[in-house]
Formats: C-alpha cells, sequence, structure tokens
C-alpha cells in the first residue's frame, strides 16, 4: 500500500517542501530502502524508525518497503524525517487508517522509545510551509512555539509518535499552539546595560550615534582600558527596535543551527556578534561540507563586533569586504550555491599602535615609527574604504571616571536615532534601502547635493588625505546622516566638516 505524507527540508536556511511517499509491499523480505539524495542522518533514520514504531507498540512490517523522498534531485539533510516515514509506514501497512494528511506538514525525529525529540530550523520550514499553502504542521513539541509565531499556519505540538498517531486517527485531540509575539516582544526585548554606563567619551558617543541614526561602519581606535568594548556591547540599546520581519528573518538564521531559545521563539533585540580574533574565515563567513551560515549571517539586522581588529588574519578580514558592500554571502560548493543573508553593522576595535599607547598622554609609546606603520598596514586600504566612520578614543580622565554627573542613557539617544531612521525611510522609500549607509551611488549623488561651501571642502579634504571616490561617498553619506539628526534638509558645511572628521585613519594610512 502506498501512503504520501509531506515534510520540509533545508538547503541553507531555505526550506524546500518535500513529498515522502512509503511503499509497503505485499510479498519479499523483510528490508527497507530510502531514495532520493538522503544524507547519512537520513539514510540512519529507517533504524531509529524500526525502534520507535516496535517500543511504541506497533507491529513493523515484515516485507519489503521502499521509502521515495521527492525531489529526487534535492539533497535531504538532517532527522526532520523519521516522524513522516514513520507515519507513512503505519499507513502503509494499515495499522493508521482514516487518517488525512494531505494539508499537513509532518516534521520531527524520533528517539528509540518514540519520543519525538527537536530538530533545527522549525521556523524556516514553518515559513515555507505557509508559503506554499499549507494550513496545518506536525511538529515536536519543544520547536511549536517556535513554529506558532508563523500566524497563517495551525500548529499541533507532538510529544511522542503515539501521540502524533491518535491525533491524526481522529482518537486523541491535540491543542494548537499559539504565540502572541506583542507580548513576546513585551517582554524580552529589554537591555541590561545602557549608555549611561560609561562615563565620559561624549565624541565617541556622537559619533556612535551617528552610526546608529545612518546604519554605517565605525572603527573604534584608542589605548587598552578606554572603553571601546563596553561602548560597543551598549550600541545595539541605540538602535531602533526591531520589526516583525526582522526578527523572523533574524530568527530563522539562528534556528537553522540550533541556536533559538525554545522558550523564547523569537529573537526580539538585535543580535551582537563579537567573534574572537583567532577565528577562521569559514567562522566568519559561513561554509562546512553543508553550508552553514557564519558569524556575519549570524549578525544579520544587527551588530558585527571585531574586538582586536588587527589581530584577525589579513585574509580572513579580506573576506568580508564583499558582504559589507552587498548584504549577503555567498558559499560555492561543487554541487550547489547557498546564499545567507548578511546586513549588519560592522563595529571595530584596534590599539593605535602594538604597545597600545601611542598618543596617549598618560603613558609612553614605545613603539617605532616602523613598528606603528607596520601595525597598521596589516588593515588594507580598500577595507580601511568600507568603513564610513574611524573614532580615537581616548583614555579616561580620573575626575570623569569618578563622576557622579548623570550621563545620557541610551533611550534618548535611541529616539534620536528613530527620527533620523524615519527621514530616511520617507525620503528612500526602498525596504531594501532603509538607511544612508545603504545609498547607492546614484542615490548619493540625488539626497546628497552640497552647497559651494561644504563642496570646496569636501574638495580640500579628499586632495590632502588622497581619498577614494568610495570614501568621498562615505563622507557624503554621513554627512547626510548628521542632517537627518539635526532634521535639516539641507547638508550645511559643519555637517561635513564633522564627517571628514571621521576619517582618522586615512590620515595615519
Amino acid at each position: 500500500m502506498l501512503a504520501r505524507l509531506h515534510s520540509v527540508t533545508l538547503e541553507g536556511i531555505e526550506g524546500v517542501i518535500c513529498e515522502v511517499e512509503v511503499d509497503v509491499a505485499r510479498g519479499g523480505f523483510e528490508k527497507s530502502l530510502i531514495v532520493g539524495l538522503p544524507d547519512a542522518a537520513v539514510k540512519e533514520s529507517i533504524e531509529r524508525v524500526k525502534s520507535a514504531i516496535t517500543n511504541s507498540g506497533y507491529k513493523y512490517p515484515k516485507t519489503q518497503s521502499l521509502i521515495n523522498l521527492a525531489p529526487a534531485d534535492v539533497k535531504k539533510v538532517g532527522p526532520a524525517f523519521d516522524l513522516p516515514i514513520a507515519l507513512g509506514i503505519l499507513i502503509g501497512q494499515g495499522t493508521l487508517v482514516n487518517s488525512s494528511t494531505k494539508d499537513f506538514i509532518i516534521i520531527g525525529e524520533l528517539a528509540l522509545d518514540g519520543r519525538v525529540r527537536p530538530i533545527n530550523g522549525v521556523l524556516s520550514m514553518a515559513m515555507t510551509a505557509a508559503a506554499n499553502g499549507f494550513s496545518r504542521m506536525i511538529v515536536p513539541l519543544e520547536n511549536a512555539k517556535e513554529a506558532g509565531v508563523i500566524q497563517d499556519i495551525v500548529v499541533y505540538g507532538v510529544g511522542s509518535l503515539t501521540q502524533a498517531v491518535g491525533f491524526l486517527s481522529g482518537q486523541l485531540v491535540l491543542q494548537t499552539t499559539t504565540v502572541n509575539i506583542g507580548e513576546l516582544f513585551n517582554v524580552v526585548s529589554n537591555y541590561e546595560v545602557d549608555f549611561a554606563d560609561v562615563k565620559g567619551q561624549e565624541s565617541v558617543k556622537r559619533a556612535l550615534t551617528v552610526a546608529s541614526a545612518g546604519g554605517h561602519n565605525i572603527m573604534m581606535i584608542g589605548p587598552p582600558g578606554a572603553g571601546k568594548t563596553m561602548l560597543a556591547q551598549r550600541l545595539a540599546t541605540i538602535l531602533p527596535p526591531l520589526s516583525l520581519q526582522e526578527s523572523l528573518e533574524t530568527t530563522r538564521i539562528y534556528s537553522s543551527i540550533g541556536l533559538v531559545d525554545k522558550n523564547r521563539a523569537l529573537l526580539a533585540t538585535r543580535p551582537v556578534r563579537m567573534p574572537h580574533h583567532s577565528s577562521s574565515g569559514p567562522a566568519l563567513i559561513g561554509g562546512g561540507t553543508t553550508p552553514r551560515p557564519g558569524e556575519l549571517s549570524l549578525a544579520h539586522f544587527g551588530i558585527l563586533f571585531l574586538d582586536e581588529f588587527v589581530e584577525f588574519p589579513r585574509h580572513v578580514l579580506e573576506m568580508i569586504r564583499q558582504p559589507l558592500e552587498d548584504g549577503f554571502v555567498i558559499v560555492s560548493r561543487a554541487k550547489k550555491t547557498v546564499r545567507f543573508p548578511a546586513q549588519f553593522m560592522l563595529v571595530t576595535a584596534m590599539n593605535p599602535c602594538p604597545c597600545g599607547y601611542f598618543g596617549a598622554d598618560a603613558r609612553r609609546c614605545k613603539c617605532s615609527p616602523g613598528q606603528i606603520e607596520r601595525y597598521l598596514s596589516k588593515i588594507s586600504g580598500p577595507l580601511v574604504d568600507r568603513i564610513d566612520i574611524h573614532i580615537d578614543v581616548p583614555a579616561i580622565t580620573f575626575s570623569k571616571l569618578r563622576s557622579r554627573s548623570s550621563q545620557l542613557g541610551s533611550a534618548t539617544i535611541r529616539t534620536e536615532v528613530e527620527n533620523a531612521r524615519a527621514i530616511q525611510a520617507r525620503r528612500l522609500g526602498d525596504s531594501n534601502v532603509m538607511t544612508n549607509a545603504r545609498m547607492t551611488h546614484k542615490q548619493v549623488r540625488k539626497y546628497c547635493e552640497l552647497d559651494s561651501a561644504s563642496e570646496m571642502l569636501l574638495k580640500q579634504a579628499m586632495t590632502e588625505l588622497g581619498l577614494s571616490a568610495r570614501a568621498h561617498d562615505k563622507i557624503c553619506k554621513v554627512a547626510r546622516t548628521i542632517a537627518d539628526l539635526a532634521g535639516e534638509e539641507n547638508i550645511r558645511p559643519e555637517y561635513v566638516a564633522e564627517a571628514v572628521s571621521y576619517r582618522k585613519l586615512d590620515r595615519k594610512l
């Protein structure tokens, strides 16, 4: 007897609907075969399924059975096919009757005793199911909240194979899983840190405000202990809250590799990723035999903070140049190419020299000019060009460190940032280009017009600093953001001057 069910597999973070066909023959020796380009985890599922069916009190067919996973040219990965295969076998041998699985997507890994274990990538699978017209979905109980955030599909969580059989046969009623997204965001979207924790550093806070308002990449250069890491850790608190669409896109990346908190279902705060400088290229970009997202994609719609920037291997840093421009990562393999989203703010921190105290007043630098030059040359010019703002972070003085005066909090700064972002959204009107940092060259020419005084100032800066055409556009974009923060329609000379002052590293190179 032939049974047909539907499930989902993942290619990167994208779901692909698969038909699970199970043909239980009436004769032949006991043998089960899985075809349809399964990976090792899928091939091994037949042994898990056999034990799960037997230990759940059902009979496993003594005849030949064939399981086909279609489409046959798509690689099937992971253990998500265990539950639909088991149900297909029970339907095929007549154990499970009067079941209607036509509108169901079924996913889940089986334990040997018949329990249904959670799997990765459920959010992407639910999004794919809804997009392809499926109205109901059976998922592991621990993944039910994650799938339940998709409002267009009815989600049933099951804890065992027996529950799934009882539900499909009409003998058991299961509660649907619904998630109150508004309540979820209110509960988990608060930060434990605040910009008010940082003493002094007003000029740096200003630069970070500009970077946040326009989505600009920023580099902080200063001696050890000046507060670079502390500032970077609080940068997310002044960014606008995640929208539902941004949260869904980000969460499904985390879901694909099992990093979603099962009790929260959605990411409600912007991700801040802080990879160590010993990280490899695939760890940052993504990769592997079965391609999986790296740190750049995990920072999607959030912040990628690279501390000790110059300590990263140069070839690793060069890998992030293209994603900075495009907003996505492409991982190519011999048989397929996978695209991961990677639209993030790059925040870097570095010392000004090997000893860390060049230009500091409190301690004398011990580095020679040649050592400093070699140290700074670890970062290529093309990569520096792609960082909009370079800001000095001076050592904090004792008086400011001990000051009891109130500091500007994240909530106040975030309001300024949100107002500037709203102006940009109205001006650009394109959901893919919502910040000044992502404007095209054509848009820069249209929206960053300069008066004669500003034009002269920019020309002088480019001549003296030897800036590239890309750096020219970066300055214009930053000046546009400064004007938006001020609520000004026109870019004034002082805004251009401030934007030029944020090209510190160009002067040192």
